[in-house]
Order: C-alpha cells, then structure tokens, then sequence
C-alpha cells in the first residue's frame, strides 16, 4: 500500500509524486490508445480489435482508480473515517472488475454473432493498430515496473497490461492468418479468448476483493489456530468472542476476549504484550484489540469465534 513507501528504507525509494506522475502517464498512453483500437476496430471490421480496446480501456480506469486510490489512501484519518481511507483501493478495485465481468459477457455475445453471421475483415489494418498497441502496452509496463514492487493495486495494473501485450499478439496473429489463408473466423476466435481471460482474471480477483470488504477472515490465517496459540500463552486461561479481518491488503485486524488467569494489572499487562508479540510474530497480524477478563466475571456461554 502506498503508506509503506516512508518504511521501507531497503526498497528502491520512490518518492509518491514520481509514482503517482508515473501512472499518470501510463492512464494517458492507454486512453489514446484505447481510441486508436476502437477507430482501428470499427473501420477493419475487426471484433478482435476491439476486444482488445476495451481491455486497454479497462487498464486505464484501472489504472487512474488505482491512481486515485493512491490518492486517497494517503489522506489522514479523520472524524467521519476512523480507519483512514486506505479501503479506498477496494471499492476502486470492486467498481474495476464488475465492469470487466460486463464488458467481458458481452464481447463473448459479440463474438458469437459474428460466428453465426461472418463479416469481411481487414487484415493489414489489424496488425499496424496491433502493433501500435503492443509498443504501447510495453511502456506502460515499464512505466508502473517500479511501483508495482511495493504496492500490490499497482502490481494488478502492472500484470494487466503484460496481460495486454498479450492480447495485442494475439490480434496480429488473427491478422496475419486472415491475410495469409482469409480464416475470418480467426477473428471471432480471438475475441472469445481475450474475453475469456478478461472473465478468468476478473471472477479470480474479484473473490479476494469481496471477501475483504464483507470483512472475512484472511487467506492463510485459520482462526482455530490462532485461538490455540493464544490460549498456549502463559497468564491465558481460555479466549472467545474473536474476530479477524483485512482493512487493506498489509493491515490484518484482531479483537478478542481474553479471559486472564492473573488478578493483578501488571500479570495482565504482561499477557497482553505477550499475545501482541505473538500474534505480530507468527500470524502477521499488526492491529490488536483486546478486551481481558477474569475468570469470575467471564461472559457467559461464549462464541469461541465471532459473536
């Protein structure tokens, strides 16, 4: 996330300007070249063409969310949000993939149409659109190579546009087998495959991006074993009530009841810190709120999770 940056001294230092000027351009590059593929689409006849257009276009809006996002994150927590603006990067990402879900139903429909009903195509006009795209599909990859070593909403937009590249190819070989041996159905053919991976990618992220905001419990952390661990802790006699949940991609929240078998503030203190230390050490998680009890006045018939 973009609030690393200052922490990480052994990265390579990129000053967020620089960052945020860097994905800038790659939003401009990508818009232009949305525009030339769907001109290029429209006057070759080609549904390919196009399909590859609306995945640039989608990387750009990816591209200025994540932008935005970066933006945003990095605003201060205040009065009306708590927990700062970091989750902003997950609505951006949420809003980005249901509309690839659409675009990339749709060019599955449009492409079978053309299956059933074939039109001329335009072969050579194809690949020049193409190979414009593919050039500008490696500069943007280059433009956001950096970045994405430290921030995982520019990583997505990073992989989309080699994704992109690869869509590019795609369309020149459809170009050259209509011109080479007039395979009009080559073209339909890619557009199916450029939106099936658009569908693959998008139904995959969207998952992780859902289950964040619904507040679930992280990939990788099984809350029994977390129980377990805690109640392994010296000074712990049982923990209940226990919720675990992502604000962003690198910040892992806890909060649980912990019923305390000493009575002294100092033996609580202790096993407090303990459990810190151990929860940021074996489970990564950096946020913990603990709510301490004493055997005799422990909630009753507790949740051991949730609740």
């Amino acid at each position: 996330m973009p609030h690393d940056y200052a922490h990480h001294g052994h990265h390579h230092h990129v000053d967020p300007d620089a960052g945020d000027r860097a994905v800038a351009s790659a939003v401009g590059i990508n818009v232009l070249l949305t525009l030339a593929e769907i001109v290029g689409g429209i006057l070759s006849g080609s549904v390919a063409l196009i399909a590859d257009a609306v995945h640039n276009l989608s990387d750009a809006a990816s591209l200025a969310i994540a932008w935005f996002a970066r933006k945003i994150g990095r605003r201060p927590t205040d009065e009306t949000m708590t927990f700062g603006y970091k989750r902003a990067e997950l609505v951006a990402a949420l809003i980005n993939l249901t509309t690839l879900i659409v675009i990339g139903l749709y060019l599955v429909y449009e492409a079978v149409e053309r299956l059933i009903t074939p039109t001329d195509v335009a072969g050579w006009l194809m690949i020049i659109v193409s190979g414009f795209a593919l050039v500008v599909d490696l500069a943007t990859a280059l433009l956001t190579y950096r970045l994405s070593k430290d921030s995982v909403n520019i990583r997505a937009a990073f992989l989309h546009n080699l994704a992109d590249a690869l869509g590019s190819v795609a369309v020149i070989v459809t170009g050259l087998l209509i011109i080479a041996f007039g395979w009009t159905w080559a073209d339909p053919v890619a557009t199916l495959l450029i939106a099936g991976y658009i569908l693959w990618m998008s139904v995959s992220e969207i998952r992780g991006v859902i289950r964040m905001l619904m507040l679930g419990t992280p990939p990788g952390i099984a809350p029994d074993a977390v129980i377990d661990a805690m109640e392994a802790t010296p000074g712990v006699a049982s923990v209940h009530h226990l919720h675990i949940w992502q604000i962003t991609e690198s910040v892992t929240s806890l909060e649980a009841h912990v019923v305390a078998e000493g009575e002294d503030l100092a033996a609580l203190a202790r096993t407090k810190a303990a459990l810190r230390d151990m929860l940021a050490d074996r489970f990564g998680i950096g946020h913990v709120t603990l709510d301490a009890e004493t055997s005799q006045a422990a909630c009753e018939e507790p949740a051991r999770i949730g609740g």
